[in-house]
This record gives structure tokens, sequence and C-alpha cells, in this order.
């Protein structure tokens, strides 16, 4: 028997351990992956390594595992990601769990890492709700000052443009914090993605390319289609492709040619650095297409299943939820009513006990009186 390959796979919440066979395909590793999470929206994710150059790259699912240039290491590292990203995070994310993986990368690694530019005022905001989704809602009874001390919420990058200290920075975010009373763990995630996918390089691929002229540019993929920006700025698009205005990506070697549907229109040629690059390029091309596409036709059998089953499942968590809450509020308001009783009958209890001691006093007057007539 040909000895195992001991592989580990990070995912954004876990470190997950298997022993492969020297045949196993990326497809049964990441089949083997998907199953351990529990994961049915498998369309968006892929497994990522480092190669022996020491560049991060995608796996290929159709190739054996010992075929491909993973960096020779024991156990074999692979990270699981989100690959590609939905245009609309609210119709597109259905399972809880894909929503926690998309908020988990989101937040810890792209806004956090600045891969993502993030204006401050937007940063607080989701800082909030990331330690709604964290936390709860706020207790100030729990909750004292320093309770967010240990958390890293805001990119480097904004801490160092405003000079406040760490106790001004807390008090911000509770404040918003404070307006997220009653929001549910899964609801703050996903209006903390609705907010992210708004922000110019969420879900932005970028390669850097040369053109016909050798001028340095940014060569930017998403779901919706091509963008290409100048060196110095990754947020303004100098040029822009819809997946529905191309009619073909082809490279040869180094270099790459984007037809537009429109005939009249000039082909746009660019140069990537490494054939390797370019190969990537129409990966990611390909398969950010293919869920444009998808997206503009009737959902399948299984997706409208699956919708329809997270949805069922989803109302019946809120229901006992709801009713939790509320048997929580009824306890609480019985509590405050019996402390309210018990500081009712101390006060009396202690009325009395002043009453009968200004009673026994006016008797010890009066017995003295008394006696000196």
């Amino acid at each position: 028997m040909p000895k195992p390959i001991s592989v580990r796979v990070t995912t954004m919440d876990a470190e997950l351990e298997f022993a492969i066979q020297p045949s196993t395909t990326g497809k049964q590793l990441f089949d083997q992956v998907v199953k351990t999470v529990g994961l049915r929206e498998i369309w968006f994710f892929g497994l990522q390594y480092v190669d022996s150059s020491g560049h991060s790259t995608w796996f290929k699912l159709n190739k054996k595992v010992t075929q491909q240039d993973v960096k020779k290491e024991n156990p074999l590292q692979f990270k699981f990601r989100a690959k590609f990203f939905p245009e609309d995070v609210s119709e597109e994310l259905i399972q809880e769990i894909t929503q926690r993986l998309f908020f988990l990368q989101v937040c810890k690694e792209a806004i956090l890492n600045d891969e993502i530019y993030c204006p401050p005022e937007t940063a607080v905001l989701l800082a909030s709700y990331a330690v709604q989704a964290k936390y709860g809602d706020y207790n100030k009874e729990i909750h004292k000052p320093g309770y967010l001390a240990n958390d890293r919420l805001l990119p480097q990058r904004v801490l160092e443009q405003h000079k406040l200290t760490k106790e001004q920075w807390e008090e911000r975010i509770q404040g918003w914090h404070e307006e997220h009373r009653g929001m549910l763990r899964e609801d703050s995630m996903m209006e903390y993605l609705k907010i992210a996918q708004d922000l110019e390089m969420y879900g932005v691929n970028y390669f850097e390319i040369n053109n016909t002229k050798g001028t340095e540019l940014w060569l930017g993929i998403d779901a919706l289609g091509l963008n290409i920006y100048e060196h110095d700025d990754k947020l303004t698009a100098k040029i822009g492709f819809s997946w529905s205005e191309i009619r073909s990506i082809s490279f040869n070697n180094k270099k790459c040619v984007i037809k537009p549907i429109d005939k009249k229109a000039p082909d746009f040629v660019f140069y990537a650095p490494r054939l390797r690059i370019n190969k990537w390029i129409l990966a990611l091309c390909m398969g950010n297409h293919e869920l444009y596409m998808r997206r503009r036709k009737p959902d399948t059998i299984e997706v409208q299943q699956l919708k329809q089953l997270e949805r069922t499942q989803l109302e019946n968590e809120k229901k006992k939820r709801e009713i939790a809450e509320k048997g929580k509020g009824r306890i609480e308001r019985e509590k405050e009513e019996l402390m309210e009783r018990l500081r009712q009958i101390e006060e009396q209890t202690m009325k009395a006990q002043k009453a009968y001691k200004i009673k026994i006093l006016m008797i010890y007057i009066l017995k003295n009186n008394s006696k000196k007539h």
C-alpha cells in the first residue's frame, strides 16, 4: 500500500487534518473539506497553497495533489478560501456557514489587513457589527470600559490616520454597538457584508500588468467584469469591461488579448510578468464569467431547494430565539417586580422599626417625667 500523505486545510475558523493517497485529486480533497464543514454553496470556494517559488496560488481540482507545485512540507498546507464573490450577498449567500466564512474572510483578512480600502467612519461602523456578532447586545453591566481592549477591530492605517486613544476608539465603536440591540449574530454578519460589498476594492483580484507601451497597470477581476487601473490607484478604474461586453479572452505566452463583443471597439492587449499569471487570470475570468451568466438564469432545482431549506431553518431558529428572548424578558420583569416588592417591604420594615424606636423613646421620656413629679 502506498504511504498516505498528511494534509492540513485551514478554514477561517478551523484547522482540518486529512490523510490522503498519492492518487487523490484536488476535487477529491476539496469534496472532503466541504463535506466536513457542511458547506453546500461550494461554487464560491477554492483551495489555496504556496508554491515552491513562494507564490500563493489556487489548487487545480482536476489534477492530483502530488502533481501540483505545493511547497514540500509535512503536512502539506492549504487554505480554504472564497475564490469568487457574489454580486449581492443578501441574495446569493444562503447557508449560515457560507455567510460566516465570507464574513470572517472579509473582516479578519481583507478589511483589517487593508487589502480592501475602507474609510475610517465606515471602518468604525463595520467594527460595531463585528462586535455585535461576537458579544451580542451591549450590556453596561457586562461590557465595562475596556471590554474591546483585546479585540483587533480597525485597520492599522485608520488607527494611525486619526490620533485617538484606544479608549476614544472604543467609545465610538461602543456607541454604534448600542444601536444594534436585538440584532441576531447572523444578521450582524450580513449587515457587515452588505456594507463591505459597496467598497471599491471588495471582491477584486488584482494583477500587475503592462500595456503595449510598457506602462505598469493593474488588472482587476471581479464578479461584474474586468477593470484596468493606473499603478498608483486601485480605486478608480480607467477602463472597464463587463462580462456581457467581452467576446473572448485569450493569451499566448505572456501576451493577453481581450476582444469586446462590439467589433468596432479596439482589442485591449496587455502583458503579464509570467505565463503562470496569465493562466491564473484566465481561470479567474472563466469562473467569474460562469457565475455571472448563472445569476442571470433561473435558479437550478438544487439552489431553489437549498434556499427553501435555509429559509425554513432560519425562520425556525428566529422563532426559537424570539420565544427565548420573550422568556428572558419575562424573567427580567418578574425579577424587577420582586426586587421592587422587596424594596417596599424593606422600606416598610425600616419605617416600622423607626416608629417602634420613637414609641419606645416616648415611653422612656414619659416614665422619666412621671418619676420627677
